[in-house]
Formats: C-alpha cells, structure tokens, sequence
C-alpha cells in the first residue's frame, strides 16, 4: 500500500471540513526566546541535553539516543540569569486557556515542577506543558483562567540533573488520551505510582511544537489546529471494535462521516496514528465492515514513515508481517479504555 504526506483519512477531512476557517496561530512562544525565526537560530533556541550534543536532541521527536528515544517536546533556552548563573526567564502561557494541573513537588516526576493549561483552539482541546520550573507564580492553581503572554512560572531546573549552562524550559503541546485514564494505570501497571492522576504525561500525546510555532511566523500559510492535527502523516491504521471512548467526543472534529455506518449502526473505529501514537482521524466502521476483526487490529503501516521515526516502537515487522507491539497495543488500549 502506497502512503503520500498527507494521509487517505486526512485528505478526508479536508473534504468533509466545511467548518475550517483559516486563522493566523494563536500560539505564542513561551518564552522571551524567539531565536527560532533567526535563519540558523535553531542552536540559541534548543537547549541539547549535553555540550557535546547537537542542538537537535532538544527538539522535538525521535532524537536521542540515535533515533529510538522519543522527546516529546521543545527544550526552549534561557536568556536571563541571576547572579548564580540560574535561570530567571518568566514562562509565559502560550495561549488563552485555563490551568488544569500545576504541581510544585519537584521530585515526583522527570519533569519536575510543572504546569499544565487547557486551550480551545479552531474546536479542538490542545494541552500545553511547561517543565523543570523552579517557581510557579502565586495564583496558577487548576481553574485558574490565563490570558496569552500570561507569566505562569519561572524558567528552572528542577526534575532532573540539568546543568546552569543548558537550563530551559520543557514546552510541550498535547492532545489529551483518556479521562479514564487512573483507572486504566491501576489495572495496567499494578504496583506502579501515579502521582499526577490524569496529569501523568503518558496520558498527553505530543504533537511538534516547532511546526505550530513556525506556522505563527508564515502569514503566507494560515494556520488552522484541526487542519495540522488531521495532515499527520499516518504511521499506521487500526481498527477496533469499541464504541464509546472519551476521545471520540473531546476530539469530534477528528471524527469522520462513513454514511454506511450511520446507516447500519457503528461496531468500531478504524483510527489512523502518527508515529507518536496520535490518533489523528477515526472513522465510524459498521459490524459488516469490520467482521472478523478482534478487539484491536492492526490494518496497515506506512513503512517509510516506521524507518523514519521508529522510536515509539508501536509497530514490529515479524517475517512479512506486520503487528502492534506490547507498546502499540498499550497505546490503543489506553485510548479506547
């Protein structure tokens, strides 16, 4: 099966979307660090995760540990410091929104304090998340709404071993997984800690920050969320026989039209992802579409777009077979539970 950039299931949802307006981004950067729109500004702008590193590891994906460790956000560096040579940059919301979670117990997770803010943009829920804070700034509690530009925090280093020289913050740009997603961690990973219920990052799937913040930057190309979110390249195609996960609702606009289904009644989803695990267009499938089928199966992978980002380990080529992982099949799991 032959795959283009732009996937069959998106190429859908551009047909379908009559609702899609085109709209400048509404992002800002977190920071006062804008070096990414300097021709070459990229090293100024990411901090790597050692001087003998590339500035590349502090960017978004499959870029460490020579391509099979996934980092799931911008590690944006600091520009201001104190006396002590620690970061004093204020962290900025990136967006209107409103704060869901923000934690100052610095040693609970690797991102240490943090913060995370619920935006409504173009119709859809995008989280955005800011790590290794040193303060948290009086008043950022959960259900506290914040405006664009809005100081949030102070830029640190908390949460792991990360030197004065490279200190940054961890911005991440997420959709939200599971609202059932404590219960899916006690019964998945018995004896394991959650201390951050639904807040857990394995519960935020990351897209790239850098494209949505460069989109801001191009008037030329007007920037739509639902529009980005839909032209993800497909890594590969499930289909599973589940009717009623919370993320069909939080994310409807990802939903697409299957006439078939709405006539005969929907058994399942076909739910294309990118190889971050994000589930960008789930098509309502009827019983006679997907009969046979179990629970979860897979349908078809894009094996360019696997040897070009492999590190999620979502999918495995057994002979001339392809399956989900035990990471893979943890994923969907998690989506539909």
């Amino acid at each position: 099966m032959k795959f283009s950039a732009v996937s069959r299931f998106a190429l859908a949802g551009f047909l379908s979307s009559a609702f899609i307006v085109a709209a400048q981004s509404p992002f800002q950067f977190p920071t006062a660090n804008r070096a990414l729109y300097e021709t070459g500004g990229d090293p100024k702008f990411l901090a790597s995760t050692s001087p003998d590193r590339s500035w590349t590891t502090g960017s978004f994906g499959c870029v460490r540990t020579d391509g099979w460790q996934m980092h799931e956000g911008l590690d944006i560096r600091s520009l201001q410091h104190d006396r002590r040579g620690e970061p004093t940059d204020p962290v900025l919301a990136t967006a209107d929104g409103t704060v869901m979670y923000a934690t100052g117990k610095a040693g609970l997770s690797n991102y240490g304090k943090y913060i995370v803010i619920r935006h409504l943009i173009d119709g859809i829920e995008i989280y955005s998340l800011y790590g290794h804070l040193s303060e948290i700034a009086p008043g950022i509690t959960a259900g506290k709404a914040v405006h664009a530009g809005e100081t949030i925090a102070t830029m640190g280093r908390t949460g792991q071993s990360i030197a004065k020289d490279r200190a940054h913050v961890h911005y991440e740009l997420n959709v939200f997984v599971n609202d059932n997603f404590s219960a899916w961690f006690r019964k998945n990973m018995p004896g394991e800690r959650n201390d951050h219920g639904i807040w857990n990052g394995q519960n935020l799937d990351g897209l790239d920050p850098r494209d949505i913040l460069l989109a801001e930057h191009d008037p030329a190309k007007p920037f739509n969320l639902a529009t980005f979110i839909r032209s993800q390249t497909e890594l590969c195609r499930v289909v599973v026989r589940a009717t009623n996960f919370s993320y069909l609702k939080r994310y409807a606009p990802l939903v697409l039209k299957n006439p078939k289904a709405e006539k005969e009644g929907v058994a399942g989803y076909e739910i294309a992802l990118n190889y971050n695990g994000v589930a960008f267009a789930l098509m309502p499938r009827a019983a006679s579409e997907i009969k046979g089928a179990g629970k979860i199966s897979l349908l078809s992978v894009n094996e360019t777009e696997q040897k070009a980002h492999p590190c999620r380990r979502l999918v495995i080529q057994k002979g001339s077979r392809w399956q989900l992982t035990e990471k893979g099949l943890r994923e969907v799991e998690m989506l539909i539970y």
